[in-house]
């Protein structure tokens, strides 16, 4: 499965080649051409890296980094920026940044620093769920010769709950691990989520997800 780059950049023919040289090198690349749509991006097809330029119209990159860091506190950020005062760098690693590349700047830089960013963030480990591996880093689901693509939002759902198989997992936990809060969007948004995962998991009746009404949700394996 291919790691899914998202690339927030307004220099219009910067995005054009720093795309297609990541799609030949085997990436997933989504792009968006301000912070705004960035967040849209993000919210709706995830992540597994974010490339974003500081200075864009509507919402700058540093703006948009500090939302994404709300969502997902470990995803990577690279800054490409033609800044180069140390107050901006260092706002950067501040807010959360893993790296910072200063344009212009080699795209054969730019593709060792994705992968050393990717192999640090990727964790080797997989998880069984009676006949399904459920793998967190490439955010997988597996039954057989079947494998799915989760969204970053599902996978990291169902990785809490698969740490605690057996456990009511608390509503208010899950949102907060997932989105940093609990409002009434986001419990929608979770209840949106595990509908998709019990879909999700509907080929082996043995792994299910139970909705324990006002606490949470548990995730069961039970023995075949």
């Amino acid at each position: 499965m291919r790691n899914r780059i998202l690339l927030v950049e307004d220099e219009h023919d910067l995005v054009l080649i720093v795309a297609d040289t990541l799609r030949s090198q085997g990436f997933e690349v989504v792009t968006a051409a301000d912070g705004i749509e960035g967040l849209e991006k993000f919210r709706s097809e995830g992540a597994d890296i974010v490339i974003a330029d500081v200075m864009m119209p509507r919402l700058d990159g540093f703006s948009m980094a500090r939302q994404i860091r709300r969502m997902a506190p470990a995803v990577p950020l690279l800054f490409l920026t033609a800044k180069s005062s140390i107050d901006d760098v260092e706002e950067g690693f501040e807010i959360g940044a893993n790296d910072y590349l200063r344009k212009p700047f080699e795209l054969r830089e730019l593709i060792v620093r994705i992968k050393a960013l990717l192999r640090h963030n990727t964790p080797d480990r997989c998880m069984s769920l009676g006949r399904y591996t459920f793998n967190p880093a490439t955010q997988t689901l597996s039954i057989g010769n079947s494998e799915r693509r989760l969204s970053h939002f599902e996978a990291k759902i169902l990785e809490i709950l698969v740490c605690n198989i057996g456990k009511t997992v608390d509503a208010t936990e899950l949102m907060i691990a997932v989105w940093q809060r609990d409002d009434p969007s986001n419990r929608n948004s979770l209840h949106g989520y595990i509908h998709k995962l019990r879909r999700a998991l509907r080929h082996d009746t043995a792994v299910e997800i139970l909705n324990h009404r006002g606490f949470g949700y548990m995730l069961v394996v039970r023995a075949c």
